[in-house]
């Protein structure tokens, strides 16, 4: 009984080792081959499903980035056209009103200017003199504007070429002529709007005319020689008041200055 039960276990152990295989080591395989590659690593793969999303995600954020793109640049054709426009606009106001537009032109410069000059010095607790700020709208409007069409119309017809010489002829005219002339005018009737009488209007210029027309000297030449040399007689107005917002803001600083002291004679 003992050999059969012996050979018996010798029979199930052949049995056993027949249903299993070893693997290249000569290890045994305990578990079937399906088994072994269910525990193997997949290599990651996209699936169709993430694959569509994908594509969808990227037509999106393409779509999104066309959309903004021609946005802006809509944004940038709106702002263009709109400046053509005013161009276009201003161009033919010249043609038909050149005095009125002109004169508005200064005005609003002369305006812009006179606030710049009030904020550069003013506390914050200081309110603006609006008051002020009228008298140089005003006279940019009714004085300096008109003069500045006239002006540059009568220096086209005297001396038309635009050649060298001929521009420093201009330059002298202005510096000479007009640019003192003005200077004169500004002062004595911004004093006068304000209240002084005629010895404080002649302190007032003994004061500040002779330090505004040395700087005066310093700053126009070259202005002029750009507005005489390179700009049509039309737009030289507009191009010597753009100039002039710089030269404005220190002139009415000057004119907004307290009123001197007369020396007595």
């Amino acid at each position: 009984m003992t050999g059969a039960l012996f050979r018996n276990a010798a029979s199930d152990a052949a049995r056993i080792l027949r249903s299993h295989t070893l693997n290249p080591v000569g290890k045994l395989d305990l578990l079937p081959r399906g088994d072994i590659r269910r525990f193997q690593p997949r290599p990651y793969f996209r699936t169709p499903q993430f694959l569509g999303r994908s594509k969808e995600a990227s037509v999106l954020s393409h779509s999104l980035i066309s959309r903004l793109c021609s946005s802006s640049s809509t944004t940038a054709s709106t702002a263009s056209f709109t400046k053509a426009r005013f161009m276009e606009w201003y161009l033919g106001m010249l043609k038909t009103r050149p005095v009125l537009t002109k004169s508005v032109t200064c005005s609003l410069i002369y305006i812009a200017a006179d606030l710049t000059s009030q904020t550069i010095p003013q506390a914050s607790s200081e309110s603006y003199d609006l008051v002020r700020t009228a008298r140089m709208a005003g006279y940019g409007l009714l004085i300096l504007g008109p003069t500045l069409h006239y002006w540059f119309n009568l220096m086209s017809r005297l001396f038309p070429k635009r050649d060298l010489i001929t521009t420093f002829k201009k330059m002298a005219m202005a510096q000479t002529v007009y640019g003192p002339t003005m200077s004169v005018i500004f002062f004595s009737l911004n004093a006068a709007l304000q209240g002084e009488n005629g010895t404080e209007i002649i302190a007032r210029l003994k004061r500040d005319l002779l330090p505004t027309m040395r700087n005066g000297v310093m700053y126009w030449p070259m202005c002029d020689f750009i507005t005489f040399k390179f700009v049509p007689v039309h737009l030289q107005p507009l191009v010597s008041n753009s100039f002039s917002y710089l030269w404005t803001i220190y002139v009415t600083y000057m004119a907004g200055r307290e009123k001197p002291t007369p020396i007595a004679s």
